[in-house]
Order: structure tokens, then C-alpha cells, then sequence
């Protein structure tokens, strides 16, 4: 006859806090083991734990009162173990002892850790706690050796021991310690509280279920695993708090860190003997939280991302789980929190798991150490849209080194640009929204700005200084279109380029164009380029600087080669629709997001093919369009060779309406119109100053041939305009 299973949604374990977490491992894995028969599984659904089982309600509770048999969890090497005469120690060894003496076949295992532990200490002629690293190091690899299988799950997840050192995973501390407080003497006190005395019978069910009751926790401080019971000053309504944790929470709680095993690993890509391996941890980075400070990368202890799954899934299967599972970006193993988010926005994780929570280990309140969540991180089924841009070897490569570059002595604007850097990337794996998209290029292109007016980050020390930012392709621009005329307009402006004057790139920052058809970029040996005249003003004023600029080496290079047919060289490939131009030219933008957006998309590979689904959707005939100023100036800087009939560039048109003068601008370009052949029924339009050099900032905006004849038509008796001034 089939045993009948129940299904038992255990409330009381929840993603966060960590405290409530780790309890629901405890529970699987202890049931797991110590009742084999009870072909135990568990679950996530709804952020709360569900355990399935041979075991209902009453049995499951009955379980833990009267047949848990405690894991031994003891260690010699850390502050308060219980096993030395010092004063400090009372407290533990008062538990120790109560454990030793106490006659119970469920504190076997305890009772039998306690004593090799004893007779290792004996080995070893440690009397008290051992000072010296050598010895720390004796002692350490003594129980590594020494102690039976049973306690190895303990010792694994506790310390690791390299070629010549130690190390600590975060999960539990520095080896089982947090600040001065010991988990070891914290969990034998706990034990003697609980299962000798039997003092906290009534916290079990709480711990579980989530019921309510009286008199549930006791001053047992939790460490970093349940902040919030940690007390102290500002943690209550009063000045201060004391501790409180439910017992329960506590001993399951540790029960479940043996879930996570550490190991010393060998690395190819690094020169160490060994570096320390542990299951979904990283690297603090110091983004993507709402207290997020980029000074918890150097004070976290590291970044745990701990996965919860939809489907039952048993205790070998989820020890599998958390042993070998590893998140992996780009074909390498993840190092950052940042790193981790773009694995799960490129599905580089174990399938199976449906959201992670995201925890640091900060410091907070002086010098504790808590485990704060930092959000909670859906794994979609498919890629995130865009965040496989970031698996180009290329990027990936800069942004590492770009980070490893910064120091305490960097720029405070390059920290600012890693910061949103890492920000958009963080959304970008979580959302994959075109906004977001956008965002990274915006933080892009403001990290390539820092690095170009900084010599210490773009020479660096014997050449490893930082190159610009990589040619992007131009998938990029497909993912991050939007339908704003900001965004078609920053695009089309990046576009323009010209076969011997060069992209519009050159005008903002030191490129060295002899490598600019290559992915990996370099800087001008000369940083002071005449090129250069963007500037931090504003965005009408940076566009004629450009808009100057060009002509002025147009020209130089068209007299150097005998041109005769001088075109003006702001031709692009990504043509801006009139109506936008319109608004560009009646201040109706948001220039600053233009300008932004401008300076991201500028990185991108504009020799390479547009994507269809990039194209700008040009706007109905009944659109608004530039007046005849625009198009008078527009028709006389076109920037095609053999077009019908031929309109020869014109430098003095520029130069008045540089100057404020919008008739005399005009008027020239009236008459070089009617030389051509295209004879406008308006001679002359005056406009104020700002408009006549907004609107010659506006040529630098490339258009396609439809709206050039469209222009065209305006500025014929029939199509003009009856408010224009003839």
C-alpha cells in the first residue's frame, strides 16, 4: 500500500530574513536524514517553503521535540568554543559540559565531536586558545584530519584550508565567529536550552508554522542572520533594544549552513596556489539597493545569491544544487553581484531555479556584520531582452578592466560612471526594457568622456592605461529604439561620418582614427586635438563648434585633392525625421537627454548595417515641418555627390548665421539656391538670433532624399507659407 504524503506549507520560512532561509534547509535536510523513510521534499511558491513528506503537522512537530538528534557543530579555533579555561569561555563551556553529562542518545553526536575535539586539543598540547597563525593552522588542519566523517559537513562549510593558508566562507563568519560572539558556543548553549532543559517547547510551532504565542524567544544573539533581532540602538521605538530570537530559529538555522560547502579550487586564469570557491558568492558590488554606497564593496564581506526552485526537489538533488552550482557569464565563472545578474539575464545559471534573493554581508552598527537583502532576482525563461550585448568579448573585457582601474585615488567621476555603469546593468538583466538599454549607453559614453580628460586613467603606468570604449554593434541600437525624437535624433547625429574627415566621434573625444576600424580603440598621442570642440556647454553651441569644424577640414581636404564639387561632410546613415528637426529648432526637446543619449549611441559601429527594427518611423505628411530658414540653409549643405542639381558648398552661409545674422544667412542662401537651379520664392527671413543658430545647428541632423524634396516644395511659391516675408 502507497504511504500517504502531506503537503505542509512551513510559513515560518521565507526568503528573508537569511535566519528564516537557512531554517527551511535545516528542516529538509535534517528530516531527509534522520527519517529516511520519509522521502522528504521541498519547495518555494509564494515566497514561503513547503515541505513534502510521510510526516503531517503533528508528527513533523512531534519530530523535532522528542527524536532531532542535533549536528555536531563544534570548533576549537575561534573565540568562546568551551573548550578553554578562560573566562570568556564559561558560558560554552557550561554547555559543553551539560551536553557531556547529559544521558541522551539524541546528543550522540554532539557528545562525540566534544571528545575528539578534547583528545585533539591533548595532541596538540593546546591548553588555551591557540594565538600564533602556525598554530591556528595546526589546529585547524588537526580537525580537518582528525575528526569523523559526521563533523566534515561542519568543517566544509565553516573554513577552507589552501596550499598555505585558511580561508572563511561569509555565510558563517571569520570560521564560525562573528565580531566577539562564537555560532559554535551560541548552538551548544541553544541545545542545552531547548532539548536538555526543554525551556522553548512552546517555539517550535512559531518557528514552523508562524504561529503566534507567548513568551517565543529568548536573548540568544542572532549573529548576521536575523538583523532585525539583533537589538541595539535605533532598532526599536526607544533609544535602544535587546536581543530576541526564537531558539528554534537559531539551532535550525545553523542546521541549514551544512547545506553550503566551501572548497579551494585552482584557478587557471590566476597565479594563486588556491582561491576560495563557494556555492552562489561574489564579490560585493555596491549598486542595484536602495541604500547602495560604493564603500560596501570595500567593506562587505561578499554577496550571496541564494536560489529558490519551484519544483519538489529532495536533499541530494538541492546539495547538488548548491555544491556545483555555479553562475556563469560570458563562458566564465561570475565574480561580481553584477556579474551574477547578467548570468541570470542570459540564463547562464542551473535550470530549475525560478528567483534568487540577493544578500550582502555589510557592516553596519560599527563593526557587526549583517546579512542584508538586497532584492530579489526572477529568472525568466528566456533571455532578457539586450542582456546578451554584454557577452561581446570585447566590452566585457573593457568593463572589467575599467573596474579593476579604479582605486580611492580615481576620479570621482569615473566611480560615478562605473556606478551607473553596473546600475544599468542591473536593471538591464531584471527589466530589459529599452530604457534601460539606453541608460547603459548613457553611462558608456560618460565613462569614455572621464577617461579622456584623465591622464592617469588613459595612459596609466607603462602603457596599461584604459582604451576608449570598443565599437559596439549595432544590435545595440535595435534594443534600446524607443519612438522619441530624442532618441531618433541622438541617433542620427551619431551616425554622421565622412569618409576622409571622419566620424563625429573624433570631435568629442582623442581617437586615433588609423584605429578606428578595429574593435579595440586607441588614443590620439596628443590629447589636444583641433578637432576637439565639444565642449560642456550647451547642446546648440557644441553642434555649430562641430558643424564648423567639419567645414573647415571638408574644405581643407577638398582643396588638398582639387575638389571642385565641395560638399558639406555631415552625411549619416541614420536620417532624422523633419518633424523632429521642428522641435529641435522651437526648443520643444529635452536636450539634455538628446545630448546624453547622443554620446552613448556615438560608441556604436555605424559603418555596419542598421537593423530594420532600428529604423526611425517617419511621421505623416501632416506633421509639422522646419520653416523656410531651415530649408533654404538645409538645401545648401546637402551632402550627396551627383545630386540633380548640383549645390556647391558655401562657407560664408555658416558664418553669418554663426553670427546671429538670419538675413544675411538667408539671403546667401537664397541666391546660391537660384545659381543652382532651384529657385526659391523667398530672398530673405529674419529670425532672432537664437532661432537662425538653433536652426543652423539643426544641419548637422543628416535627412533622407525624400525629405530634402520635400524641402524643396517648401520653399516654392505654392508650398510657401503665407506668414513668411517675401
Amino acid at each position: 500500500m502507497k504511504t500517504a504524503t502531506y503537503d505542509l506549507e512551513l510559513t515560518g520560512c521565507t526568503p528573508k530574513p537569511l535566519a528564516h532561509y537557512l531554517k527551511a534547509l535545516g528542516i529538509l535536510r535534517l528530516v531527509s536524514e534522520q527519517i529516511p523513510e520519509s522521502q522528504a521534499q521541498g519547495w518555494w511558491q509564494n515566497d514561503t517553503f513547503w515541505l513534502r513528506s510521510t510526516l503531517d503537522r503533528e508528527a513533523l512537530i512531534n519530530f523535532f521535540l522528542n527524536d532531532y538528534s542535533p549536528s555536531p557543530i563544534v570548533g576549537p579555533w575561534g573565540a568562546r568554543s568551551g573548550f578553554f579555561e578562560a573566562s570568556s569561555e564559561k558560558a560554552a563551556r557550561e554547555a559543553l559540559t551539560a551536553i557531556q553529562t547529559e544521558n541522551n542518545p539524541r546528543l550522540l553526536s554532539m557528545k562525540n565531536a566534544i571528545s575528539a575535539v578534547q583528545n585533539i586539543l591533548v595532541q596538540l598540547g593546546l591548553s588555551q586558545k591557540a594565538e600564533s597563525e602556525e598554530d591556528k593552522l595546526a589546529l585547524l588542519r588537526a580537525c580537518r584530519n582528525r575528526m569523523d566523517d559526521e563533523l566534515l559537513a561542519w568543517l566544509d562549510a565553516v573554513y577552507v584550508l589552501t596550499t598555505e593558508s585558511r580561508a572563511f566562507p561569509p555565510l558563517l563568519g571569520t570560521g564560525g565567529n562573528e565580531g566577539s560572539g562564537s555560532y559554535m558556543s551560541g548552538y551548544a548553549q541553544q541545545i542545552v536550552a531547548v532539548l536538555i532543559e526543554r525551556k522553548w517547547d512552546q517555539s517550535l510551532s512559531p518557528s514552523l508554522f508562524g504561529t503566534t504565542g507567548l513568551n517565543l524567544f529568548d536573548k540568544q544573539t542572532p549573529g548576521h542572520f536575523l538583523p532585525d533581532a539583533a537589538g541595539g540602538p535605533n532598532s526599536d521605538t526607544g533609544f535602544s533594544a535587546n536581543t530576541f530570537l526564537n531558539p528554534w530559529d537559531y539551532l535550525l538555522g545553523l542546521e541549514g549552513s551544512l547545506m553550503f560547502a566551501a572548497s579551494a579550487v585552482k584557478r587557471l586564469e590566476d597565479h594563486r596556489d588556491g582561491s576560495l570557491s563557494y556555492p552562489f558568492c561574489v564579490r560585493t558590488a555596491g549598486v542595484g539597493y536602495e541604500s547602495a554606497d560604493l564603500s560596501d564593496e570595500s567593506s562587505g564581506r561578499a554577496e550571496m545569491w541564494l536560489p529558490l526552485w519551484r519544483q519538489p526537489t529532495n536533499q541530494r538533488e538541492l546539495e547538488s544544487l548548491l555544491s556545483e552550482g555555479r553562475a556563469v557569464v560570458n563562458r566564465r565563472k561570475s565574480k561580481t553581484g553584477i556579474d551574477f545578474a547578467r548570468a541570470i539575464g542570459t540564463l547562464g545559471i542551473d535550470r530549475g531555479i525560478s528567483k534568487f534573493e540577493r544578500y550582502g554581508f555589510h557592516q553596519r552598527n560599527g563593526l557587526s556584520n549583517f546579512a542584508v537583502p538586497l532584492g530579489e532576482f526572477n529568472v525568466a525563461t528566456k533571455p532578457k531582452s539586450g542582456a546578451s550585448l554584454l557577452e561581446e568579448q570585447n566590452i566585457d573585457q573593457w568593463l572589467s578592466r575599467f573596474r579593476s582601474s579604479l582605486t580611492s585615488n580615481s576620479p570621482a567621476r569615473a566611480s560615478r560612471a562605473l556606478r551607473a555603469i553596473e546600475t544599468a546593468i542591473l536593471k538591464l538583466c531584471q527589466r530589459g526594457n529599452p530604457s534601460d538599454i539606453q541608460q547603459l549607453l548613457i553611462a558608456l559614453g560618460e565613462a569614455e568622456a572621464t577617461i579622456a580628460i584623465s591622464p592617469k586613467l588613459r595612459d596609466g603606468e607603462k602603457g596599461s592605461g584604459l582604451s576608449p570604449v570598443p565599437l559596439l554593434k549595432m544590435d545595440w541600437l535595435a534594443h534600446a529604439y524607443d519612438v522619441s525624437p530624442e532618441f531618433h535624433l541622438a541617433a542620427a547625429l551619431a551616425s554622421v561620418r565622412h569618409n576622409e574627415v571622419g566620424p563625429i566621434r573624433k570631435h568629442l573625444e582623442p581617437i586615433d582614427l588609423n584605429a578606428f576600424h578595429k574593435r579595440w580603440l586607441k588614443w590620439l598621442e596628443v590629447a589636444n586635438s583641433p578637432s576637439i570642440v565639444w565642449t560642456s556647454g550647451n547642446l546648440v553651441r557644441n553642434l555649430n563648434a562641430v558643424l564648423n569644424r567639419r567645414l573647415i577640414e571638408g574644405i581643407q581636404i577638398g582643396k588638398q585633392q582639387g575638389d571642385q564639387e565641395l560638399l558639406a561632410p555631415i552625411e549619416g546613415k541614420y536620417p532624422a525625421s523633419l518633424s523632429d528637426i521642428h522641435a529641435f529648432i522651437n526648443g520643444k526637446l529635452n536636450e539634455q537627454r538628446l545630448d546624453a543619449l547622443f554620446k552613448g549611441l556615438m560608441l556604436l559601429d555605424w559603418k555596419q548595417r542598421i537593423p530594420d527594427s532600428a529604423y526611425t518611423r517617419q511621421k505623416s505628411s501632416g506633421a509639422c515641418s522646419p520653416d523656410a530658414g531651415y530649408a533654404l540653409l538645409k538645401l545648401c549643405h546637402l551632402t550627396r555627390r551627383n545630386q540633380e542639381p548640383a549645390i556647391k558648398l558655401q562657407p560664408k552661409i555658416t558664418a553669418r548665421a554663426f553670427a546671429g545674422d538670419a538675413a544675411g544667412a538667408t539671403t546667401l542662401a537664397a541666391r546660391r539656391l537660384r545659381i543652382s537651379g532651384i529657385p526659391p520664392a523667398i530672398n530673405q527671413i529674419h529670425l532672432s538670433a537664437e532661432v537662425i543658430q538653433r536652426t543652423t545647428a539643426a544641419l548637422m541632423f543628416p535627412i533622407s532624399r525624400k525629405s530634402e524634396d520635400d524641402l524643396k516644395d517648401l520653399i516654392t511659391a505654392k508650398h510657401l507659407k503665407k506668414s513668411e516675408p517675401a
